[in-house]
């Protein structure tokens, strides 16, 4: 039966691809079913295998095979969503990559074994620790050592950027699925110091809900600054986690209502009503279909990626993501005597091109928007601190407090003194 990785790529062009690779790196390199079974490969085992697997075949069977140990390797790289560096029975390294469709792992690509340092008694010590070998057996392994090639951390680390690039682009959905599990480990990763972060707080049980978080939330989907508006989400997500703890029903009513939030930020930064609408509906559409936790985070991240994309007027993809890493360098230097050619040279355009371009994405001028920026953050420390009105002025930006007091009633239609009261 033939193996279902053929039915993506032709055995043929698999054969050439993995010959290409064998040539230029020198080390061992296989296909691999879902199962952990060779399906080709090139480069002879090493004799070190040959003498290990030989000696010990019945100890090593015991602690799971070969086989086993790749199958369970390409399992854990699929969930990584990236290459995946592992070490055998024998201490020996290996690179793999697995090979995804639809969520589905039906195969993967195997290099190794590979040292990443000089070998020393170490490593025989510790296998004779984990099995019964003699002494003149040991003496065997250790000769064979010298026929394990040695690689850097670095090179290994390019070697696994390469399997992605070789590899990614010939399967259907490949990209997506691992980028997703990528952005799923990293989300997750950032919702457990959140998480932390509450446990760590005396009394968390009688404490109500953030409200300075989602209002920090709701600014920065305003400002279009994706950075900053996952990390203030995920912090969110935190506390829902922790107060409502496993319970998907919960966590699901949580994230309905926080889309809401994101719905009303992104139509009050300048998206489209009927778009914001729409991006509404389908995260309730798809939130139906999320299986646990992760999945339900992971697209209402999405979703919130969609608002803030929703807010930029149609443009070229490369004029959008100009104007987007402008707008993320304003958000980051907004206390900063900031001006317009300073930022046009940051996105490397002609600062009258700039400007052209930045109104007609944003609706407002670079001041304007500047200034809007520098409005809503001292709206923030109006409302959370005593400092006083001048201080604050200056923190976020302004020269004069004249000049600021100015500017914020234009916002506001209320002075900073007013809006304090």
């Amino acid at each position: 039966m033939q193996a279902y990785l053929y039915n993506i790529i032709s055995e043929q062009q698999l054969k050439e691809i993995l010959e290409c690779l064998y040539s230029c790196l020198n080390l061992p390199i296989q296909a691999l079913d879902e199962a952990g079974n060779t399906l080709c490969g090139f480069g002879t085992a090493t004799p070190f295998c040959m003498q290990f697997k030989k000696l010990l075949s019945e100890q090593s069977a015991q602690k799971g095979s070969c086989k086993e140990l790749h199958a369970k390797a390409a399992k854990r790289a699929m969930d990584l969503g990236e290459a995946y560096v592992f070490s055998c029975h024998a201490n020996l390294n290996h690179i793999i990559f697995p090979l995804v469709n639809k969520d589905t792992l039906f195969g993967a690509i195997l290099i190794g074994p590979f040292l990443m340092d000089e070998p020393d008694s170490t490593l025989l010590l510790d296998i004779t620790r984990r099995y019964t070998v003699s002494t003149e057996h040991t003496l065997d392994l250790y000769e064979a050592l010298s026929g394990i090639r040695i690689i850097t951390p670095e090179m290994a680390t390019h070697i696994s950027r390469l399997l992605s690039y070789t590899f990614t682009p010939l399967i259907p959905s490949a990209l997506q699925q691992l980028s997703e599990s990528r952005s799923k480990i990293v989300q997750q990763s950032r919702i457990s110091e959140s998480i932390q972060m509450y446990k760590s707080v005396e009394s968390v049980q009688g404490q109500s809900y953030p409200v300075e978080k989602e209002n920090l939330l709701i600014r920065r989907v305003k400002e279009r600054n994706i950075q900053d508006s996952r990390k203030v989400l995920n912090e969110l997500l935190g506390y829902v986690f922790f107060e409502g703890g496993n319970n998907l029903n919960i966590i699901r009513s949580r994230a309905i209502e926080l889309c809401s939030v994101l719905s009303r930020a992104a139509m009050e930064g300048g998206a489209n009503t009927d778009v914001a609408l729409k991006i509404s509906n389908n995260f309730l559409q798809n939130l139906n279909s999320t299986r646990n936790q992760e999945e339900l985070c992971l697209e209402l991240q999405k979703t919130l990626d969609f608002f803030i994309e929703s807010m930029f007027v149609k443009n070229s993809g490369k004029n959008s993501e100009v104007i987007k890493n402008a707008i993320q360098y304003m958000t980051q230097n907004y206390n900063k005597p900031l001006t317009l050619e300073e930022t046009a040279a940051q996105v490397q355009l002609n600062p009258s091109y700039f400007s052209s371009l930045f109104k007609k994405s944003c609706g407002s001028s670079f001041k304007e928007y500047l200034n809007y920026i520098r409005i809503e953050e001292s709206k923030h420390l109006l409302s959370n601190t005593n400092y006083s009105i001048i201080d604050i002025a200056i923190a976020v930006g302004f020269e004069e407090q004249s000049y600021f007091t100015r500017v914020f009633k234009k916002y506001t239609g209320l002075t900073p003194k007013q809006y304090r009261k």
